[in-house]
């Protein structure tokens, strides 16, 4: 299906949300002259300034912003009109923007959007990942319709449902003694965490002071900003982590990595999916808020980590 929306609105609400040429080239897929031709083309069209390009700074003029507003009207209106048409043949079009946390984005997301776009072929899916504060920040400001985050969303103006269980392991190098750490052997390890802003950094935190451990407590605490990077710097034998059970499959597998025990530690949660609170999501973005929602559970079941995998 033909998209409604006018491909030069489309060009200028990504340059406006973007505030950079190139940015905005890249997520349109187009090269940077073309985009700014199109600007260019909109604002002779116009006969006014929607951007200013005083210097290395873009800023929208008071009319750009002013035709934002109506540029995001228009792009929901065109948006609700094709998932409308489509969906009378069950398959729903129309773009649908995603904000992810990494672990999920990493390790859970290619099975759900393979699975939907198989179902709803027409949909055109972008992907933004970043922390769980990040995904929630976007979701605030619009940039995404729904995000899929790690941790508790902590700002108002989201509603959060949970639609995946997930455990937080607790691994070591491969040569480390089975033994269960003792509260006092853990202090006295290099504690590989997540940076702030991470939801798999604040479950650490809140099982850990549950436990009466605090982060000051251990002989030294490592931030970094990735799962990868955690697995990566323990099979280099630089500390201990704690990461998703989705996470480590592989490395389980070969043997680089094992999953050690913690004495009286447990750090189940949940992944959320969430969205912003107020009127209720339609086309691609309700489609697949209730597709994963049934997939997420169904994920859980065969793949739930086993309970003693941190005791």
């Amino acid at each position: 299906m033909a998209q409604l929306e006018n491909f030069r609105l489309k060009v200028f609400r990504a340059v406006a949300e973007q505030l950079n040429f190139r940015k905005a080239a890249e997520h349109l897929f187009l090269t940077q002259p073309a985009v700014t031709l199109q600007i260019k083309a909109l604002e002779n069209d116009l006969g006014t300034r929607l951007f200013d390009r005083s210097g290395n700074r873009v800023a929208l003029t008071p009319q750009g912003r002013t035709l934002l507003t109506y540029a995001n009207k228009i792009a929901d209106l065109a948006s609700a009109a094709e998932s409308e048409l489509a969906a009378e043949d069950g398959k729903f079009s129309g773009e649908l923007s995603l904000g992810v946390s990494t672990t999920i984005a990493q390790y859970v997301l290619p099975r759900l959007i393979g699975a939907f776009l198989g179902l709803h072929p027409r949909v055109e899916l972008s992907v933004h990942s970043g922390n769980t504060e990040e995904v929630v920040n976007l979701l605030l400001h619009s940039h995404v319709s729904i995000g899929l985050i790690e941790g508790p969303a902590r700002q108002r103006g989201v509603h959060c449902e949970p639609f995946m269980r997930d455990e937080l392991v607790f691994i070591v190098p491969p040569n480390f003694e089975s033994t269960p750490f003792s509260a006092h052997k853990l202090l006295a390890s290099n504690l590989l965490m997540r940076e702030q802003g991470s939801g798999s950094r604040r479950v650490v935190e809140t099982a850990l002071e549950k436990s009466g451990l605090k982060l000051k407590g251990f002989r030294r605490v490592m931030d970094l900003d990735s799962t990868e990077s955690i697995k990566s710097a323990v099979e280099a034998g630089l500390g201990v982590g704690f990461v998703s059970r989705w996470a480590i499959s592989k490395e389980l597998e070969l043997g680089t990595l094992k999953i050690g025990q913690v004495r009286g530690l447990q750090m189940a949660r949940h992944f959320s999916l969430v969205t912003r609170t107020g009127p209720e999501l339609h086309g691609p973005a309700a489609a697949f808020r209730v597709f994963s929602l049934s997939r997420g559970r169904l994920l859980s079941g065969p793949r739930k980590p086993p309970a003693a995998s941190v005791g």
